[in-house]
């Protein structure tokens, strides 16, 4: 059955209906009623049999939110993360828990300096949320150098945001929204948000509990690096580190810091749930995204070439403990070393 075969039928049903109101002045009120609700109600299971068995809908099938696959996709692909893989999983888990109704949009705010891995659990999350991944066209993905580059141009960024999003849940109340590089947005480009994001809702009854947003940025990434570095000199391992001791940091950074968060009502309103902070990565774990790389090339790793890359990689000043550019680097590297 073609799409549009399945888009005219649809079409004449509401034509039906529509004549079933034209024509109820000499039809029976109880009549009419039943034969509009049954008539909706065919709608809905011939639509649900049939249309979204073959296009996506707003629907289980299509947003089958599977975060046990989730799960165990970060754990075998992300290196060196336990806090972002144990906070995510968790927040996810609870989002969808069937008992416990959400009374709110679900807020992730990822911070960490490139190449710790933001990105790519952002767009994890989409691929196991959503049957069509990145295609999905409940998934909106915004850049910040690309989207809202000029701030003078504020004001208009507010109102594209705010009018898309909206517009997006009334349209599918289970949306996603990712915001990359915040760090790199106009302050105050997010203001109009708040509403959204919030407990009180929308006075036109548009449903936002459903939803989640991600807020993607380096600011915080230093000062990550900083205490995570100072922990790990004072004889504290990397694994027993817990976000309890990145949480307030990463919320006076994205406040005070440039970018999109700076002194925004998001923040001051609480409406972000969760401030992940990604850890910058040791040779160990870069070691690993080189093996992993080599394995999507369906190649046998080769020691000398592993060597030759790790021995380009740069180290923090500081503590000469954490890769500067983390994994962002090594596709490119493994891509041209073995070609």
């Amino acid at each position: 059955m073609n799409r549009k075969y399945v888009v005219n039928f649809l079409q004449f049903c509401f034509g039906v209906l529509i004549f079933l109101v034209r024509c109820s002045h000499s039809i029976e009120p109880m009549t009419i009623g039943a034969a509009i609700g049954a008539a909706s109600v065919g709608i809905s299971y011939f639509k649900g049999q049939t249309y979204c068995r073959l296009y996506e809908c707003c629907d289980d099938r299509s947003i089958p939110a599977n975060v046990q696959a989730l799960h165990q996709s970060l754990q075998k692909k992300l290196y060196g993360q336990h806090i972002a893989v144990q906070h995510i999983i968790s927040a996810l888990s609870a989002h969808f828990n069937s008992q416990v109704k959400s009374r709110k949009p679900l807020v992730f705010s990822f911070h960490g300096e490139p190449g710790t891995g933001k990105s790519f659990v952002a767009d994890q999350i989409v691929q196991a949320l959503y049957l069509q991944g990145s295609n999905s066209a409940y998934v909106v993905k915004y850049m910040g150098r690309a989207d809202f580059a000029q701030a003078e141009l504020v004001g208009t960024y507010r109102e594209r945001i705010y009018r898309e999003v909206h517009n997006r849940l009334s349209s599918c109340p289970r949306s996603l929204f990712i915001f990359d590089e915040v760090d790199k947005m106009p302050s105050g480009v997010f203001d109009t948000l708040k509403s959204l994001l919030d407990y009180n809702g929308l006075a036109d009854g548009t449903d936002i509990t459903q939803a989640i947003f991600i807020f993607l940025s380096n600011n915080g990434g230093t000062q990550i690096a900083e205490h995570l570095g100072n922990s790990m000199k004072g004889g504290k391992l990397r694994e027993d580190i817990r976000l309890s001791d990145y949480e307030s940091l990463l919320q006076r950074a994205a406040y005070n810091m440039d970018g999109g968060l700076k002194k925004t009502s998001l923040i001051e309103a609480y409406v972000i749930d969760h401030y992940i902070p990604f850890l910058p990565l040791e040779k160990a774990h870069v070691l690993k995204c080189v093996e992993a790389e080599f394995q999507r090339w369906e190649k046998t790793p080769d020691r000398n070439i592993i060597n030759d890359i790790l021995s380009s990689m740069s180290y923090d000043r500081i503590h000469a403990l954490f890769v500067s550019s983390g994994c962002k680097t090594l596709e490119k590297k493994v891509a041209m070393a073995i070609n």
